[in-house]
């Protein structure tokens, strides 16, 4: 193992505004870099890739209503393993769960990784066992949605729950992929201090917003609104679906949460002026 690396810290400023620079100081606190493994951070942002392309998919099986190409049989489609003379939605569905399966693999393959080429200990090993197990969660929250006929055109809240529990467990799975590829790449551990729980609650506000999105999507997909006269409609109808009348919420979620990071984004750099909080804070200004 090499471990010539294991010395490097973080520069930045000891203080805002001062042209001092200490190594790797947060407040009072020694942040050094861990030892890089390159080739096990590219598995990591390729794992990453892979899942995200998973979701985009997932999100069209919703959208087109195919969650029900299986039927209720999890993981044979249709009580086989590849079903005869499947229809289109059949084809959606399955292709999901085959997408899956290959993410799962890609994961399992980080856990192992980890193991072999990184010290007991490094942070890279803890996140990605943290990332197979919310994998295993995630696959137990999709076999749920069709063991129980929560997809396709179920209006019930227990689905709306149901999702809401799938994204967030999805946001934090991503979360912890790339924390994998960040930590086995050498940079340092996360060590929150001071205006760092911005950051944290941004975060945690973006689980929020994504979840209350997911959940307004499901509602629009169900219940379709010929025009904008006629979803504003829906809105007003006392009587309307209850997930109609969530659908408020997400905007004024969105548009709060969005400000927020916007001012952090903008913050930050004067808070820390080091490069990487620099280019941060202008990434997050784009998104």
């Amino acid at each position: 193992m090499n471990n010539s690396n294991t010395d490097r810290a973080v520069v930045f400023p000891s203080a805002p505004g001062s042209r001092q620079w200490g190594k790797g100081t947060i407040g009072s606190a020694m942040t050094t870099r861990t030892p890089a493994h390159p080739r096990l951070a590219r598995l990591a942002w390729w794992t990453l890739g892979v899942n995200l392309l998973v979701i985009v998919w997932g999100a069209f099986v919703r959208a087109s209503g195919s969650g029900a190409g299986c039927g209720n049989h999890w993981p044979l489609c249709n009580g086989a393993v590849i079903p005869q003379s499947p229809t289109l939605h059949t084809i959606v569905e399955l292709t999901h769960r085959v997408t899956s399966g290959v993410a799962l693999l890609f994961v399992v393959a980080l856990v192992v990784g980890t193991r072999r080429r990184c010290a007991p200990g490094h942070p890279a090993r803890r996140a990605a066992v943290a990332a197979m197990l919310l994998m295993l969660v995630e696959a137990a929250i999709g076999a749920g949605l069709v063991k129980f006929e929560l997809v396709a055109n179920n209006a019930s809240m227990a689905r709306a729950w149901s999702l809401a529990a799938h994204l967030v467990n999805t946001q934090l799975l991503l979360g912890a992929i790339a924390l994998t590829g960040w930590w086995s790449a050498g940079y340092p551990a996360v060590r929150l201090q001071g205006r760092a729980w911005w950051a944290v609650a941004g975060l945690l506000g973006l689980i929020v917003v994504g979840t209350t999105g997911a959940i307004v999507s499901l509602g629009d997909t169900l219940f379709p609104a010929s025009s904008l006269y006629a979803g504003l409609a829906q809105d007003q109808d006392p009587a309307a679906h209850p997930l109609i009348r969530l659908r408020i919420w997400h905007p004024i979620l969105a548009i709060t949460v969005g400000s927020g990071l916007l001012l952090l984004s903008l913050a930050a750099p004067t808070w820390r002026r080091d490069a990487m909080t620099v280019r941060a804070g202008r990434a997050l200004t784009g998104l």
